[in-house]
């Protein structure tokens, strides 16, 4: 059997922590943020984890993670 291949773009943007969760960096902070509120751009700095509902997805995506 052939080694199946890993998503590129998603290897960039998705680490698998220890406990198996996958880490993730937050939406909307790289541009405008001086029409965002401070605490949008604050809590935007910090990262977070992928949703339940797409965990399965980016285990497809990434076999090897």
């Amino acid at each position: 059997m052939p080694k199946m291949k890993s998503h590129s773009s998603s290897k960039k943007r998705f680490k698998k922590t220890a406990t198996g969760k996958f880490k993730k960096a937050k939406a909307f902070r790289r541009h405008h943020s001086w029409a965002k509120t401070t605490k949008q751009v604050r809590q935007a700095r910090r990262g977070t984890f992928v949703s339940d509902a797409e965990h399965h997805k980016l285990t497809e995506l990434l076999p090897y993670a």
